[in-house]
């Protein structure tokens, strides 16, 4: 009699590589792993035959790296999306493409049941089950980190037990994961957010003091808000973010380390490398300060925010997140043009922008000669904006 089946989200990690071991052996369930190509730089042939070794029936890789760029980061982009101000979603972003494709998976190969990896007080988790949910309703989803409640110390012993290689060490106990669009790290030393980060966090970016001590300016072309042109060469987002990546790592730029406020409930220091999407978000709030009315960039500051707790939140599919896509897609219709930016020691200074949707008018900006502002206007205005202060201030105000 065949067994059930289960598809697993397979990383080649501590906590997925342990999981197709003991999915066999608590549920007696034969494990299909899916690892999906979201431009990491990891060799996934050798993560496919790995899952193999371990002993699933089935090794998957699903190569999304272009579906990723086009239908997650470029809204991402568009919506300026940094969640508490700081984080450029990176790792979140991925996390509905990789619950579709287990979804897909799983309706393909009949399977019962949908596996992951994620930590009973992480965020990864929540997005996928979610996504999971939303397009899957009625199918059976497992969390073997919820269940055997292992640390990550234990962890690595069960592995070492079985025979299953991990990357992870005693010594570099890290929890690492990257996309095209960045890395997060977590665990280890790095819980303890007195601490500095050790050199050996790192891997994208370079020590800002060990970087080149000659200034490096790119300039970026943006067309309805997505980048289209680096330093002149028209390429393909997925290329303009690749150079950026290495471009702006080799000059200590993309640097994360916050504190932030998981979606269940608990603070935790994170530390993030996210080059590209540093140096193209700062590019793109420039062009954008160029080019769109002050009502409607203040009103996007609030839309940005909520874009951005919803992909952290896991509402990528959504209703709310459908909305806040339209209403941002609407506001790149006239944000288009070059912005130029100078990388020095781990800084990403904006220098330079221009459009020909500019609204920036020289002629009512400059204090020279050439000013056409109507100075004798400003009289009349003040004197109505501020009314209803001066009406409050006499009839009910303090002195």
């Amino acid at each position: 009699m065949a067994k059930d089946k289960v598809v697993l989200a397979y990383s080649g990690g501590l906590d997925t590589s342990v999981a197709i071991k003991w999915l066999q052996d608590k549920y007696d369930l034969d494990v299909i792993a899916v690892a999906l190509d979201v431009g990491q730089p990891e060799d996934l042939g050798a993560i496919q035959k790995k899952a193999l070794a371990i002993g699933a029936i089935e090794s998957l890789v699903v190569d999304a790296t272009d579906e990723f760029v086009d239908n997650y980061v470029t809204p991402s982009i568009k919506a300026n999306a940094l969640y508490e101000r700081a984080y450029p979603v990176s790792t979140s972003l991925s996390r509905p493409l990789i619950g579709y494709y287990l979804v897909d998976v799983a309706k393909k190969h009949g399977a019962n049941a949908i596996a992951h990896g994620c930590t009973g007080k992480g965020n990864d988790q929540v997005r996928i089950e979610t996504a999971i949910m939303a397009l899957h309703p009625d199918i059976k989803i497992i969390a073997p980190q919820r269940e055997w409640a292992m640390s990550r110390e234990e962890e690595i012993e069960y592995a070492l037990a079985n025979n299953i290689e991990v990357p992870a060490t005693k010594e570099s106990p890290y929890s690492v994961d990257e996309n095209l669009w960045g890395r997060s790290v977590e665990a280890g030393v790095l819980e303890d957010p007195w601490l500095e980060p050790p050199p050996d966090a790192y891997s994208w970016t370079k020590e800002p003091m060990k970087t080149p001590d000659e200034t490096s300016y790119v300039e970026i072309g943006f067309e309805k808000g997505i980048p289209t042109i680096i330093d002149g060469e028209k390429l393909s987002l997925k290329e303009i973010i690749l150079i950026l990546n290495k471009a702006a790592g080799d000059n200590g730029v993309g640097r994360i380390d916050m504190v932030e406020n998981r979606l269940v409930g608990i603070k935790s220091r994170e530390i993030y490398e996210c080059p590209a999407a540093i140096v193209i978000t700062s590019a793109h709030q420039a062009l954008e300060s160029l080019t769109l009315t002050r009502e409607l960039t203040h009103y996007k500051f609030g839309v940005e925010d909520a874009f951005s707790r919803a992909v952290y939140f896991g509402h990528w599919f959504s209703p709310l997140t459908d909305c806040l896509k339209s209403f941002i897609d609407s506001s790149q219709e006239h944000v288009t043009g070059s912005v130029r930016l100078k990388l020095y020691k781990g800084s990403c200074t904006v220098v330079g922008r221009n459009s020909k949707y500019s609204l920036y008018d020289h002629g009512l900006a400059t204090y020279d000669q050439s000013d056409e502002f109507s100075h004798m206007s400003a009289k009349g205005f003040i004197d109505i904006w501020g009314l209803p202060n001066k009406v409050w201030s006499k009839k009910q105000g303090k002195s």
